[in-house]
């Protein structure tokens, strides 16, 4: 019964929406509006989606690949850890006991100033070339990302809310490197480690557009009754569009932050890279008022999103099932909207 339950989950798969032909010049336009109920229904019922999107061409994609493969990666480690940032998350990730993981991390990616401030802690020449492209990258995923809010906004009605919310976002480029696992009955062992140690868990930010490299899987989304659905990219210009926790909660749980994982320990290393839309650490987390009525009363309190941030690395934080359940929940109206 179980077995047959996750192949159903797996079969049936996410959402599929096509953004050929929308840009952010297009609203009010009938191919944005059709796109437009797609993305509300997905994030609404599935939390996340695959976006086909070629405003960044495969050709851009494999240029990233080469240069977090054959540039970033290999730099040594004392390059990699001035990767360094104020906010946790924020800077590299990597060196812990039983996981081959790295990770690196742009600061403002989408911005001119973020690359080459990037790059000149890692190159003493400032490498350029990887600035010009993570920059271009980093954009366009931008500018799908403010698309992808724009039309929840318009779907909940409070569209009116977008220019002051981009006003207090800012973007994250990560790059993440999950290292390939051989043959031996040791390695198979210290791989069956690895995968439980890319555990379940939300994302605390706006929304995160996630792109696999190198055509490794690994991806995996709770589908929301306990089946981990592999996230299998359709296509070169396809991305997995995810939204978690602040989204959640100042949409007053209409947008689902679901669970989701990345199962490693095969014999291919996997390289992916997530744009992650950030509220400031003084932003406010706080459903607008027209989406809040005697049926649906306030799911969260208001919260300083940097304070929830530096709760959920605190050991209780750590340790709460839905972080920000623990942090902000009221107990009786998320009983009452789960019934």
């Amino acid at each position: 019964m179980a077995a047959a339950a996750a192949a159903a989950a797996q079969e049936r798969g996410f959402p599929k929406i096509d953004f050929a032909g929308v840009g952010q010049a297009d609203t009010g336009s009938p191919g944005w509006e059709a796109v437009r109920d797609q993305v509300m229904e997905a994030l609404g019922s599935y939390g996340c989606f695959e976006a086909v999107y070629d405003r960044v061409t495969p050709q851009l994609r494999g240029l990233i690949l080469d240069m977090a493969a054959e540039e970033l990666f290999p730099l040594p480690l004392e390059a990699k850890i001035k990767n360094t940032s104020d906010k946790p998350f924020g800077g590299y990730l990597g060196q812990i006991s039983g996981f081959d993981y790295e990770s690196l991390a742009i600061t403002d990616a989408p911005l001119p100033h973020g690359a080459p401030r990037f790059c000149g802690l890692l190159w003493p020449n400032g490498n350029p070339d990887f600035c010009e492209k993570a920059y271009t990258f980093s954009k366009k995923l931008g500018e799908l990302e403010e698309m992808v809010r724009r039309m929840v906004l318009e779907s909940l009605g409070v569209a009116e809310y977008h220019e002051e919310q981009s006003a207090s976002t800012w973007y994250l480029l990560r790059f993440s490197k999950y290292g390939a696992v051989g043959d031996g009955e040791e390695e198979e062992q210290e791989g069956e480690r690895k995968k439980a140690g890319y555990m379940a868990h939300r994302d605390v930010n706006t929304l995160a557009i996630v792109c696999q490299l190198n055509g490794v899987d690994g991806l995996e989304v709770d589908s929301g009754d306990g089946q981990w659905i592999p996230a299998k990219p359709s296509s070169p210009t396809s991305y997995f569009v995810i939204a978690g926790d602040a989204f959640r909660a100042w949409s007053n749980g209409k947008v689902t932050a679901p669970l989701h994982r990345v199962d490693v320990g095969g014999e291919d290393t996997r390289y992916s890279v997530m744009l992650f839309s950030v509220p400031k650490d003084e932003a406010v987390i706080q459903a607008p008022a027209e989406l809040v009525d005697e049926q649906r009363p306030s799911l969260f309190r208001p919260f300083a999103f940097g304070e929830f941030l530096r709760f959920c690395v605190t050991e209780e934080g750590m340790k709460a099932k839905c972080k920000l359940s623990a942090y902000c929940g009221r107990a009786a109206a998320a009983e009452a909207a789960e019934a």
